[in-house]
């Protein structure tokens, strides 16, 4: 069976997020390694609902960070109150006010790169904005099940207007 090369997109609905706090576990991915991000996901499971200063039951897969390489900090995390008390292990990041395109996943969760690299290799560059400044998410709603991969999905894409060039 062949992976499909775009997803069909329903029109994204735009939000300005507000400030919040992610922390979790992290690592740096490449394209060609990002298949590594669930079983980062793996072991952070077992600390939803433990975390410190945890915030409700949403979880969010964070990138953040990019290098010139191509590579990005990916955060699996729930939303806290504050960076205070987490553990060692645990990285915090703290998500600005953006203005966001914000796009609902359908389908399998094996999947969602697909949605991905469609929102970023077609969606992005029709649509008169550039990526913002920011950290893009992907928010999984309080009963995504990861196991059954149902739930809502959300992929959270910061904005900013396009540069126009010359006349």
């Amino acid at each position: 069976m062949q992976e499909p090369k775009a997803a069909d997109l329903p029109s994204p609905r735009f939000e300005t997020g507000p400030t919040l706090w992610v922390a979790g576990l992290s690592d740096r991915f490449t394209p060609d390694t990002h298949a590594g991000i669930p079983a980062l996901w793996q072991t952070f499971i077992p600390y939803i609902g433990q975390v410190p200063g945890q915030v409700g039951w949403i979880t969010y897969g964070l990138c953040c960070n990019p290098g010139k390489d191509g590579s990005f900090e990916y955060v699996a995390g729930v939303e806290v109150r504050s960076p205070d008390g987490l553990p060692p292990s645990f990285r915090s990041i703290k998500v600005d006010p953006q203005r966001y395109a914000v796009f609902e996943h359908a389908g399998d969760i094996s999947t969602l790169h697909v949605t991905c690299r469609t929102i970023w290799q077609t969606w992005l560059p029709a649509s008169g904005f550039q990526s913002g400044h920011a950290p893009d998410f992907e928010r999984y709603s309080a009963d995504f099940d990861p196991v059954a991969g149902t739930g809502t999905v959300e992929i959270w894409l910061p904005l900013r207007d396009a540069v126009s060039g010359p006349a």
